[in-house]
């Protein structure tokens, strides 16, 4: 392949790359956020740096070119080289820029926070209506207790009643049957002296 046959591959390859660089300049990096980025930057200045070494390669076959078209061809050089200083400043500005998020992720990142504030409002409101069973349920239980209690107290109390009443039997009981064993001594002493008497009585008659 002759010299100018191999300046015309490096002209194609060089507007390859510039068209790349130029699409990431213009679109890429100022639609993306943090690391992708990041790497668009980096990938763009690889780019450039590939485009210096093709006008590089472009410069050492103009050498071996016809005398009389090194001018025409230099001038050729020259305009890459300048379209590649406008491809740098344009990678600088680029980067240095904040990148500002399309009409469509704008619009899906608010609907995604309008998604997020209603599941939390839907959430805040079950937890209240839990915490509303919680207390009624809480309140039926206290209620119940109280009652079981209420009927507990008054159980105890017909239990001391019901044991005051029969300690009273008792006491009764056990003062008739100490009356009935007085008066069955008293009746036994009686017929004693009168079975003593009547003894006596008749010894003295005889």
């Amino acid at each position: 392949m002759s010299s100018y046959d191999l300046f015309l591959s490096y002209e194609g390859d060089f507007d390859q790359v510039s068209a790349s660089i130029r699409n990431k300049i213009n679109r890429t990096i100022p639609s993306q956020n943090g690391e992708k980025r990041k790497n668009a930057i980096r990938a763009a200045k690889r780019e450039i740096e590939e485009a210096e070494e093709i006008i590089l390669q472009m410069g050492m076959e103009l050498l071996n070119i016809q005398q009389s078209m090194h001018t025409h061809f230099q001038e050729r050089i020259s305009v890459y080289k300048s379209d590649l200083e406008k491809l740098k400043r344009g990678l600088e500005i680029a980067s240095s820029r904040v990148s500002e998020p399309s009409v469509i992720e704008t619009d899906i990142d608010q609907r995604a926070r309008l998604l997020t504030g209603t599941e939390r409002l839907a959430d805040s409101s079950r937890r209240l209506q839990d915490s509303h069973r919680i207390a009624l349920e809480t309140e039926t239980i206290d209620a119940n207790i109280l009652e079981v209690l209420h009927t507990q107290r008054e159980q105890i109390l017909r239990i001391r009643d019901t044991s005051k009443e029969e300690d009273s039997y008792i006491e009764k009981a056990q003062r008739t049957i100490e009356g009935m064993a007085r008066r069955v001594k008293i009746k036994h002493i009686i017929a004693a002296v009168a079975i003593i008497t009547l003894i006596t009585f008749c010894s003295k008659r005889k």
